[in-house]
């Protein structure tokens, strides 16, 4: 094990990640990682900050007017897996457990990096609304990688997610479960 792997401080996530090497497809990786950004750019999210920009969402709960939202975008998933129109992922090389991670850095359950090698990954967030993340990174091991470029927002509910994960993992500690 490395300096860095026993430096760093782990949170157990009960996440997968997919991934490939950079190198194979690097021009697919940047549309499907700049795609993945644009997720909330779809008419809905549009129409939401108009009507927010007018000031006619105030008299709004934002609570249920987030989960009107969202009830929205699954019945478009829905009505997409129907007629078979489901949103194009790239099917990646490996799809391997989480091990841990933290606001920086992963580390995967079995050894499956190169050394040095950079990578494009994608991960399910268990965030509201549930959705894929991508990012590039860089292994550090052939188990610890390193986020290298992750979008603003997806930044953020990765910060979030590690630390709410963090609260799970103290309470657990403390035996308040």
């Amino acid at each position: 094990m490395d300096a860095l792997t026993t430096e760093l401080r782990w949170i157990e996530a009960p996440l997968e990640i997919c991934f490939s090497l950079e190198s194979a497809e690097p021009d697919r990786f940047k549309l499907e990682f700049n795609r993945l950004a644009e997720s909330d750019d779809d008419p809905l999210s549009q129409w939401l900050k108009i009507a927010r920009a007018r000031g006619e969402t105030k008299e709004s709960d934002p609570v249920v007017l987030a989960l009107l939202i969202d009830l929205h975008r699954k019945i478009d998933e829905l009505s997409l897996k129907i007629t078979g129109q489901e949103k194009e992922r790239l099917t990646l090389e490996h799809t391997v457990r989480l091990d841990g991670l933290n606001y920086t850095h992963f580390k995967l359950a079995a050894a499956a990096f190169e050394t040095g090698e950079r990578y494009y990954g994608r991960i399910k967030m268990p965030v509201f609304p549930i959705r894929d993340i991508g990012f590039f990174f860089k292994a550090h091991s052939d188990e610890v990688g390193e986020i290298a470029v992750m979008h603003e927002r997806d930044q953020k509910a990765w910060d979030s997610y590690v630390a709410s994960r963090e609260r799970v993992m103290i309470r657990q500690q403390k035996g308040i479960g």
